[in-house]
C-alpha cells in the first residue's frame, strides 16, 4: 500500500531533502525513523530491505536551509510491515506509525498526518502546483531576532513597484534558464501562475482591538515584512531564490528592468543571477487535483516539456 505524508521542517539544520551518506538530511531522517519503527533493515544488501526499502518520493526537493510548512511524500510499505507500528495502541496503523514518527523524530520535523493514498497517487508526479513564498525584513521593516532563522534581512530600501514589474515578467511558460539548473536529462521549463512581491500590512495580534482595548494591539509577528509569492506548476533547482535575487538587484537599483527581461529572454546561467540566502525560503503549499485525475495527472506530467 502506499502512504502520504504531510509534514513540516525547519531547514535550518539539514543538508536539504534528498538523502546524503554523511550528511543530516530531513529525507534520511525520516527514512532511518520509518526503518526503526517497522523493524526494516537498513542494510541495503538484506533481503528485506531490497523487497520493501521504505524510500521516501518527495514532492518538491528543497534546498540546504530551505523551510517547508506543508511538504508532501509518499512511501510503499506493506499491510503487515505498517502493522509492526500499532503494538499496544488500540489505533488504525496509520495513526499508530504517525505518534510513534513524532515521538523519535528530531524537533525539527512535525509530521502533520499520514494517511492511505487513494489510487494513481505519486506525491512528486500528480501535483497541480507548489507554493514558495521568499520573507525579507528591509529597512522599511522591524527586524525581529526571533524570527532570523526563516527571514532573510537586508539593510537597504526596496523599490516593491520595480520588483513586481520583474515577477510579473516569470509568469507564464518560460525557459528558466538563467535562474535554475536543470536535472540530468530534464529541462529549465516551467509554468508560473502566480508571481508578486507583497508588504504584509502592520495588523494587531488580535482582530477584536476596539472591544479588547488599546493594550491589545501589539502587531502580529509578519507584520511590516516583505514576502515573495509564486506559484507553479514545478520549480527547477535553485529557481526560486535564483528569481529572488534578480528581483532584489532590481529592487535595490543594482539592475534594471531591461536586464531583467534579457535574462528571461536568453536562458544562460552567469555569475549574476545565482541564488538568495536560503533562509527565507518556505515551502507553503501543495496543490493536487481530484482523486480520479490523479493517475492522469502524473503520467502527464512525466513527458518531457518544450516551449
Amino acid at each position: 500500500m502506499r502512504l502520504r505524508i504531510d509534514l513540516a521542517y525547519d531547514g535550518g539544520g539539514f543538508y536539504g531533502w534528498a538523502k546524503q551518506p554523511t550528511l543530516r538530511t530531513v529525507q534520511g531522517e525520516i527514512e532511518d525513523a520509518l526503518h526503526k519503527i517497522l523493524r526494516v533493515p537498513t542494510d541495503p544488501t538484506s533481503s528485506e530491505a531490497q523487497a520493501e526499502p521504505l524510500r521516501l518520493v518527495v514532492a518538491g526537493r528543497t534546498d540546504t536551509g530551505v523551510h517547508a510548512s506543508h511538504q508532501v511524500c509518499h512511501v510503499d510499505v506493506t499491510p503487515d510491515t505498517l502493522a509492526r507500528a500499532v503494538g499496544h495502541m488500540d489505533v488504525p496503523p496509520t495513526v499508530a506509525l504517525t505518534r510513534r514518527l513524532q515521538r523519535i523524530l528530531p524537533p525539527d520535523i512535525t509530521i502533520r498526518t499520514i494517511t492511505p493514498a487513494p489510487d494513481g497517487f505519486d506525491a512528486r508526479f500528480s501535483a497541480l502546483e507548489r507554493t514558495y513564498v521568499y520573507r525579507i525584513a528591509d529597512r522599511s521593516s522591524e527586524v525581529d531576532p526571533r524570527m532570523r532563522g526563516f527571514v532573510l534581512h537586508i539593510d537597504d530600501d526596496l523599490d516593491i513597484a520595480a520588483m513586481n514589474a520583474a515577477a510579473a515578467m516569470t509568469i507564464g511558460l518560460h525557459d528558466f534558464g538563467s535562474f535554475a539548473t536543470p536535472n540530468p536529462g530534464g529541462t529549465t521549463i516551467r509554468d508560473v501562475k502566480i508571481a508578486y512581491w507583497r508588504r504584509i500590512p502592520v495588523r494587531p495580534l488580535i482582530d477584536d482591538v476596539d472591544a479588547m482595548g488599546e493594550r491589545y494591539r501589539t502587531p502580529a509577528a509578519e507584520s511590516g515584512l516583505l514576502c515573495f509569492t509564486i506559484v507553479a506548476d514545478a520549480f527547477a533547482r535553485n529557481m526560486v531564490r535564483s528569481l529572488v535575487n534578480g528581483c532584489v538587484q532590481v529592487g535595490v537599483g543594482k539592475r534594471s528592468l531591461d536586464w531583467f527581461a534579457s535574462k528571461m529572454a536568453t536562458p544562460l546561467r552567469e555569475g549574476s543571477t545565482g541564488p538568495i540566502a536560503p533562509q527565507g525560503l518556505t515551502l507553503e503549499h501543495i496543490q493536487y487535483p481530484p482523486n480520479d485525475q490523479l493517475a492522469a495527472r502524473a503520467e502527464a506530467i512525466r513527458a518531457k516539456r518544450t516551449l
